[in-house]
């Protein structure tokens, strides 16, 4: 293959990743737990707000790690 086909495959396969993370991102806060875990951190001061979604990233990353492990034992 010419190098300008694996540049072309790169594009389009990083290209669906992104419309996915889009979509993703737009349907996130349709979900009603997505971010109000329990383990979320939220400390509001006056003029101050901080927000650290603890227990939604760990949701997300043993969800994220179990779907990678199944597609890759399918492969």
């Amino acid at each position: 293959m010419e190098p300008l086909t694996h540049i072309g495959k790169f594009l389009v396969i990083t290209g669906i990743i992104i419309i996915v993370l889009g979509i993703v991102l737009m349907l996130a806060g349709k979900v009603p737990f997505i971010g109000r875990l329990p383990g979320d951190i939220v400390i509001e001061r006056k003029n101050f707000t901080f927000y650290f979604p603890l227990a939604t990233s760990i949701l997300l990353s043993v969800i994220l790690t179990l779907l990678l492990w199944i597609i890759g034992r399918m492969r």
